[in-house]
């Protein structure tokens, strides 16, 4: 694992491949506490991603490179690797299960026996366009007795893990993992930034009596269902709250760029909060006749893709059978769509099970209030990571040549001048 050292202590670098926006935060892990400080960091639009995926490497790269600089002129120092957030449809999980049997006479557990048979959960046929990205222990079983979490130094016949895995695309990683070359960097390794953001935003109670994590955004929706203290259940989601920017283009008549705008500064998801019917300034299409929509005309265009999107949530963890696990947990927000007022009172409604928007615990992070926001989340949870990994998964891969640094700064010098 690389990290940068300049001028004092180590640094790590969190770079989330968003649905449309690529995220970086950099922080010095404590290595006593194990919480780490957030130095700097940056949020970029990037049209060259689509629910997660590249679509536009050199626009990608581009991002990438605009990220982290603005995040290392914060930090004052430079970084030459990433922990690299992913998500997307792309992605796809399941539940396995291995066993081991233990052949030596003291019957002891040992690292080497749980690595073996966390290593038979993982031997699954896969075609050849797809690859493992996680293997996330559930829980152990020693002799047909489970809940063991940690099975080394006991004594077993045979060892038997649950286990939770993630898979991507090949396709789709590498072109991910090119792009970060391209702009520059290289990828200390590949992480599902669902995971990395449960971390920090989901106390380990809520772990234990069931609960969901739901990152919305903004074309794409995670799901991640913990029980028992381990993830149990995780899904993409094809939609998120670029539907409702879009819904509001098309009937108010604007641009994308006045309904982003007017969503942010003015949206409302529930209507219990709605104060008042006064009137918005709006743009035509054309960006310049003024015009003005009243809020409820602007509310009655959100609200039913609010719905919509969690009622897709809603069935999904129905169909899943992981409705029943979340009930004394509930479920926990995040993501940069989770931002819009009302929308926890609107997946409370539909969900049926108390909410809250997630926030890091000050013991796992220390940082600026703007850097708690959900739209850091991901990021914060691949620093968190990075002191200490706890699944296996991919190698680090260098499928592309990245760029030196003078050569960065070089590029960074010619887009200043031209």
């Amino acid at each position: 694992m690389k990290r940068m050292r300049r001028n004092g202590p180590e640094l790590v670098a969190g770079l989330d491949i968003g649905s449309g926006r690529v995220t970086c935060l950099i922080g010095s892990p404590d290595g006593a506490t194990g919480a780490v400080k957030v130095l700097g960091g940056s949020s970029v639009a990037c049209r060259g991603l689509k629910g997660g995926v590249v679509i536009n490497i050199l626009e990608a790269a581009s991002a990438v490179t605009r990220a982290v600089e603005e995040a290392e002129a914060q930090a004052k120092a430079t970084v030459s690797s990433v922990w690299l957030g992913v998500r997307g449809s792309h992605l796809q999980s399941f539940n396995n299960r291995g066993a081991y049997n233990i052949a030596r006479t003291d019957r002891e557990i040992t690292a080497a026996d749980v690595d073996a048979v966390v290593s038979s959960a993982r031997a699954i046929p896969l075609s050849s366009d797809r690859e493992i990205l996680h293997v996330v222990p559930q829980g152990f079983s020693l002799d047909r007795q489970r809940g063991v979490p940690h099975p080394v130094g006991m004594e077993a016949s045979l060892l038997e893990v649950d286990v939770h895995l993630v898979t991507a695309s090949s396709a789709h990683l590498n072109n991910i993992m090119k792009t970060v070359a391209q702009a520059g960097f290289e990828v200390v390794e590949p992480v599902y930034g669902l995971l990395a953001a449960g971390e920090v935003l989901v106390t380990p109670e809520e772990k234990e009596l069931g609960s969901v994590l739901v990152d919305l955004g903004g074309q794409s929706l995670s799901i991640g269902v913990y029980s028992e203290g381990a993830i149990k259940y995780s899904k993409e989601l094809s939609i998120g709250s670029d539907f409702i920017t879009r819904d509001l283009a098309v009937g108010l008549k604007t641009s994308i760029a006045t309904a982003e705008r007017i969503k942010v500064e003015h949206g409302i998801a529930h209507p219990s909060l709605l104060d008042g019917d006064a009137p918005i300034d709006c743009r035509a299409i054309d960006g310049r006749t003024p015009m003005s929509v009243n809020m409820s005309t602007m509310m009655g265009i959100i609200l039913p893709r609010v719905e919509e999107i969690f009622s897709l949530v809603a069935d999904d963890l129905h169909n899943s059978d992981c409705a029943d696990l979340i009930a004394p947990g509930g479920a926990i927000l995040t993501g940069g769509g989770s931002l819009m007022k009302g929308t926890v009172e609107a997946a409370q409604q539909i969900l049926g099970v108390p909410v809250r928007r997630g926030v890091p615990h000050p013991d796992l992070i220390q940082a600026e209030e703007k850097w708690l926001s959900p739209v850091y989340s991901t990021a914060l949870g691949l620093l968190q990571h990075s002191t200490s990994p706890r699944w296996s998964g991919v190698n680090t891969r260098v499928v592309a040549r990245k760029r030196p640094l003078w050569m960065r700064k070089f590029a960074s010098m010619l887009e200043e001048l031209f």
